[in-house]
């Protein structure tokens, strides 16, 4: 054991002898990557003194004599090597003695992308696995030789996809007899191939598809003479533009460098035409003809010429890089001066920087509403001011803090505009702009004057309700005016997202407040009029339901702390005035009608309509149309044919729509009447007849009368809404109501089939399942109704009924069509039409009792359209009949009469006993009246 032993100083010497060994080898291992890795070109090395030359034995056997060459590439003479400066073994290239090209009368064909030249070093990508292993496997075998073949173009000319399978057929026919050098795995399959190529050959013929291997003939270069003149001065072209080259695009030294010391001297033309083709980015098809060549003159020409190309397009890409560099250099320049004058400036006081800039805007900001803004606003603003300060501008919280900033000194806190409570004023700014609409007007002065004495507007959300086109937002602006308030709208139909009300949370990226404190902002004031539109079509999505939002909104008692999610600051919206609308009622939930008072706008006469059209609708768009007040002139007749033929609805908006499309016909016809402009030709017979007799216009203006207004807007869309001059048995109209306005329906009935146990009623036309069971509880009382009144009427008890109620494109659904259902399932049955010109409506019960229904005034307005002259509504709805205006009633039948007399039949068209008696003839409504059931049951 003794012998073992070593002093520790030993051991440390022995350590570091072995460090330091290990120390050199891992730097020649270093070293020895560092120089494979110097480019693509120089993966393998080369003896210093055993060159890489092009071409094969015999190639090139003009060359002159006494010139020295290097050894060929593909000779078994080039394996030898010496050692490096450091000592090294030089890497062999490993070239057997199968490179002859007697030894390899075939080769594996691959697919290149560009033309591959002799003495080139390049990679090539393989994606087919199995070609990979095949390569692969030769290597191992001594077989590291291929031949690289440059894909066609596909047939449009359009280049081949390098992934897709290739035959024979898809490759040129000359290509580089090249040895397999390396095979790099890479990442998603495939491998990186690097050939070096030695010699041209051309394949001839095939022996297998995959592997794709083909027969090859070697070619060598045809015989030139190397003291010729021109060669000679082709190749020292040659030579300058390469030399060109070199200094516009420094990147093909190290490729320039390999040259000169493995493959040949640059008096070498065959050569140097290869070395200068592999150095261009021409089409591949034009290297393709050079490596297909022959000819060592013709090559170098093209060579030279491919070279003469790049470098003008060297010259051209400097030329680029240079202005950019310049452009940069400008810029960069002009920011270093800029940067140093505000340094220069803060230094002596004249300016502040970015950060103090802005917080001094909006320190001045907050100065000026400082003693208005509440304590929590305040609190707020004051830690965001001092965290701003302490930030830098580059962090991410800087620009959050900013804009949070931004928007607390940008709202109006505190600061109201003084509004102006004049009844007086408020009524003629509503005459102004609106045409009848009594009872919102009145409404709205009440408020006001209420306003006025309590010295405030607090109160109630206004909601308008109404069909479209009546002037629900355009109350709203009046309303605006009238008080001297600014005026602010947004929509919330189909708002799903409760941010748009509440804001976002301002740690959210884009974070902005909700609409409310957008409009403050906006308008510069704590009491501004907010109109919020399309109230019943709020949506309700996963991010909330706007709906709940808005109770807090607009709720007198919490508004005063509205809470942003935003701004996370109490907002006092008390001073908003809200004013809400929507077409109806069924949508908006039970909380939020609770907190507003509804105000209904049922529509306009054609009266009203034809004084809106005069007064409001006809000059604006006479107007907006260039037409001067002589040049047109639209009759009443017109006007009124427009209104009742083609503008039924309960609004106004089609009825400016119609009246612009009038006046922008006048006006083309205005414009072909001036001097230079031809009139278009027009086919006999087209025009009206009116017109072709010239006596609805004249040559000073065009006139518009009733008899031509169909070549203006069409043939009528709405003809009379009486189906029958007469009514027929089983045929009763009724009045429903939509959210377009009221309309008349007829509701028939008739016999389908009689016998013992057929009774039964059939209901067609669309109809919602409230409606179905209508007509179920009007054909169970009229039954009752028969058997107890006509005991020897059994039809109902035998027969089954069909009831149908036309328009079956358009859904129905409602309860109130209970009374008309009975009538005309009791006319049917008695064989007894109606008296004309009726309409009646009201929902029946089970026991007869008639309840009252809505939308009086709407039904009204469609029955007057109607040319109804009698209607019949429940008694309980006298109090609505008596508030509609003389208008409205006007040609109605209005004194309280017996039901009996309103609907006493006509004719009768059968004889019975029961049909003689008086009693007989009365309808169901004369049941109704001396039903045992409370008073007002009785139809009125």
């Amino acid at each position: 054991m003794q012998r073992f032993f070593r002093p520790a100083y030993l051991w440390r010497a022995h350590a570091h002898i072995t460090l330091v060994s290990k120390h050199n080898q891992l730097h020649q291992e270093v070293k020895h990557a560092k120089y494979f890795q110097s480019s693509a070109i120089t993966r393998f090395l080369w003896d210093s003194k055993g060159g890489a030359g092009g071409s094969d034995d015999g190639a090139g056997s003009g060359e002159p004599k006494g010139r020295e060459t290097t050894p060929n590439l593909a000779d078994s003479s080039a394996i030898s090597g010496d050692t490096d400066d450091e000592g090294e073994g030089s890497m062999d290239l490993m070239v057997p003695g199968s490179n002859k090209p007697e030894n390899n009368p075939q080769v594996l064909a691959l697919s290149v992308l560009k033309p591959l030249f002799p003495g080139i070093l390049m990679p090539v990508p393989v994606k087919d696995e199995a070609l990979v292993a095949e390569i692969e496997q030769r290597k191992l075998r001594g077989q590291a030789y291929v031949g690289a073949f440059l894909r066609k173009n596909n047939v449009d000319g359009t280049p081949a996809d390098e992934e897709a399978p290739y035959t024979a057929e898809c490759l040129h026919d000359v290509g580089c007899f090249a040895q397999v050098h390396t095979v790099t795995p890479v990442q998603g399959g495939g491998a990186q191939v690097y050939l070096l190529g030695h010699r041209r050959l051309r394949k001839t013929s095939v022996l297998s598809d995959f592997p794709l291997e083909v027969k090859v003939q070697h070619l060598r270069d045809n015989v030139y003479d190397p003291n010729d003149d021109v060669l000679k001065a082709t190749t020292n072209e040659t030579v300058v533009t390469l030399k060109d080259l070199l200094k516009i695009n420094p990147l093909h030294a190290e490729q320039l460098k390999f040259f000169m010391q493995h493959v040949g001297s640059f008096h070498d033309p065959s050569k140097l035409a290869d070395l200068g083709a592999s150095l261009c980015s021409a089409e591949k098809e034009e290297l393709q003809g050079v490596l297909a060549e022959l000819s060592v003159m013709e090559r170098l020409q093209l060579a030279l010429f491919l070279l003469k190309k790049e470098v003008e397009l060297g010259k051209l890409q400097a030329d680029i890089g240079k202005r950019v560099e310049e452009k940069i250099s400008t810029d960069q320049r002009r920011y270093f001066l800029t940067e140093q004058l505000k340094s220069i400036k803060k230094e002596l006081g004249l300016e502040k920087d970015d950060k103090s800039a802005l917080v001094g805007k909006f320190r001045e900001k907050y100065d000026g509403f400082r003693s208005a803004a509440p304590p929590e606003a305040q609190r707020v603003i004051e830690e965001e001011l001092q965290k701003l300060t302490n930030l830098e501008p580059t962090s991410s919280e800087f620009n959050i803090t900013r804009n949070y900033l931004e928007w607390l000194t940008s709202l109006p806190w505190g600061t109201l505009s003084e509004e102006s409570l004049d009844v007086a004023h408020a009524a003629k700014v509503l005459d102004e702009d609106h045409y009848g609409l009594e009872e919102v007007k009145e409404r709205i002065l009440e408020f006001i004057a209420v306003a006025r004495l309590r010295g405030d507007t607090q109160g109630k959300i206004i909601c308008l309700v109404g069909p479209p086109g009546v002037g629900k937002t355009s109350i709203g602006h009046s309303v605006a005016r009238a008080l001297n308030r600014s005026f602010y709208r947004f929509s919330v139909g189909g708002l799903s997202d409760v941010a748009e009300i509440k804001g976002h949370r301002r740690t959210y990226v884009g974070a902005m407040p909700g609409k409310l404190v957008q409009c403050l902002k906006s308008t510069g004031t704590s009491n501004p009029l907010v109109l919020i539109d399309e109230i019943d079509k709020l949506s309700r999505g996963f991010t909330g339901d706007p709906a709940s939002a808005l109770l807090e909104l607009l709720d007198p008692e919490q508004n005063t702390t509205f809470m942003d999610h935003y701004l996370d600051v109490p907002l006092d919206l008390s001073k908003v005035l809200f004013v809400c609308t929507a077409n109806v009622l069924d949508t908006i939930p039970s909380p939020l009608m609770d907190r507003m008072e509804v105000v209904r706008l049922s529509g306009y006469l054609a009266g009203e309509k034809h004084s809106i059209a005069r007064t409001y609708l006809e000059p604006q768009v006479r107007t907006h149309s260039g037409v001067l007040p002589a040049q047109c002139e639209l009759t009443d007749d017109a006007l009124g044919r427009l209104i009742e033929e083609y503008c039924r609805e309960a609004g106004v908006r089609n009825l400016r729509k119609h009246l612009e499309k009038i006046y922008r016909k006048v006006a083309l016809k205005l414009v072909r009447r001036e001097p230079g402009v031809e009139p278009a030709a027009v086919e006999p017979g087209v025009e009206s007849a009116a017109v072709a007799e010239g006596a609805a216009e004249t040559e000073d203006a065009v006139v518009i009368t009733g008899e031509n207004l169909p070549d203006y807007v069409g043939q009528p869309v709405f003809s009379n809404d009486q189906l029958y001059a007469t009514t027929p048995i089983g045929v009763v109209t009724g009045l429903a109501w939509t959210s377009m306005g009221g309309s008349t329906l007829y509701v028939e009935a008739s016999l389908a089939e009689e016998g013992e146990g057929k009774a039964a009623v059939k209901a067609t036309g669309q109809l919602g399942d409230v409606m179905r069971e209508s007509f179920s509880i009007a054909h169970t009382y009229a039954r009752g109704f028969v058997r107890r009144r006509f005991p020897d009427n059994h039809l109902l008890e035998r027969g089954s009924f069909h009831v149908h109620v036309p328009a079956g494109s358009t859904p129905k659904d409602g309860p109130s069509a209970g009374c008309t259902v009975v009538t005309a399932l009791l006319s049917a049955a008695m064989e007894q039409p109606v008296k004309p010109s009726l309409a009646m409506t009201g929902e029946v019960s089970l026991t007869g009792r008639v309840l009252p229904i809505g939308g009086v005034k709407e039904k009204t307005i469609a029955a007057q359209r109607s040319g109804i002259r009698t209607l019949i509504f429940p008694s309980a709805n006298k109090r609505d009949y008596d508030e509609l205006t003389e208008e409205t009633r006007a040609g109605l039948e209005a004194s309280p009469r017996r039901p009996a007399q309103a609907s006493r039949p006509t004719s009768s068209t059968r004889t019975t006993k029961s049909s003689s008696s008086p009693s007989a003839r009365w309808t169901v409504t004369r049941e109704m009246e001396t039903n045992k059931y409370d008073e007002s049951l009785r139809l009125w």
